[in-house]
């Protein structure tokens, strides 16, 4: 594909990886059309993530994430803004928006929260905390497995909620006289995960995913056997969580650092036992 490429031989009752070393753009242009089902990333941005030196061509890699994401399948863009002469980038939305000019759906619009975090940016703004997920699709997503975690505060009464309409007029949810409240509901799109910073396993990398953000993205927007990607692997996070769910992984690395870190968290998770 026109870049040094590693890929992982792995036993035939185990999940298909192949993981790339090289410039992400010259290796997806030599990926199959449609032959991705979720893709689980997050770009070098603004001057927040150096990658040591490494730049990216963002709308050519937006271009072929569309070529290469099959019909249904979805796109998680992890991303936040620098805060530059005293104003935020931007550059966020200006993704966002590409993304929706090239053909995307911009199916939700997430928060990833880290708890604890402290001053970043303008020291005249308040704390930053989050990062967006922007949840991209190719047309109407054909995998959607909500996350159901969050404790419901009225767990075993019986629900008889009311639905009001545009025109005001309210019916009754429940006319047969209601449903007992299960103990958990769906979660919202606000996800509070501790930072994955820190950690022994991830030393030499400046901005690690935490694994459960990969996990339940994975869990939610695919199933076993579909193939996640990954164009800036770094720590190999996503394709890890990929493996022990079940899914095929593809990954891209340009730094070789980060690729071999990556290599060998996947390949240790290679001989774990599955999630699922």
């Amino acid at each position: 594909m026109g870049a040094e490429t590693a890929e992982a031989d792995i036993g035939e009752d185990m999940t298909d990886v192949k993981l790339y070393l090289g410039d992400c753009l010259e290796v997806m242009r030599g990926m199959a059309d449609k032959s991705v089902d979720l893709t689980v990333t997050s770009p070098p941005y603004d001057n927040l993530r150096t990658y040591n030196g490494y730049k990216f061509d963002f709308e050519g890699i937006a271009k072929q994430l569309f070529r290469v994401t099959k019909d249904g399948g979805v796109l998680v863009w992890v991303v936040a803004d620098a805060t530059i002469n005293g104003s935020e980038t931007g550059t966020s939305f200006k993704q966002a928006l590409y993304f929706k000019k090239i053909g995307f759906n911009l199916h939700d619009t997430m928060i990833y929260q880290v708890p604890g975090t402290g001053a970043k940016g303008s020291n005249y703004c308040y704390w930053q905390s989050f990062e967006y997920m922007f949840v991209f699709s190719k047309g109407k997503p054909k995998n959607v497995y909500r996350i159901k975690d969050k404790p419901n505060k009225k767990a075993g009464t019986i629900c008889t909620s009311n639905k009001q309409h545009r025109d005001g007029v309210k019916t009754r949810l429940h006319p047969k006289g209601g449903t007992i409240v299960a103990d958990v509901g769906i979660r919202s799109n606000v996800w509070i995960i501790p930072s994955g910073n820190g950690h022994s396993e991830y030393t030499g990398h400046p901005a690690p995913f935490p694994e459960s953000l990969a996990k339940d993205h994975i869990i939610t927007w695919s199933i076993q056997g579909d193939t996640v990607f990954d164009c800036f692997m770094g720590s190999g996070t996503t394709g890890k969580m990929a493996n022990l769910l079940g899914r095929n992984f593809i990954g891209i690395e340009i730094d070789p650092t980060y690729f071999a870190i990556a290599e060998k968290r996947i390949a240790e998770a290679q001989m774990q036992p599955r999630l699922i």
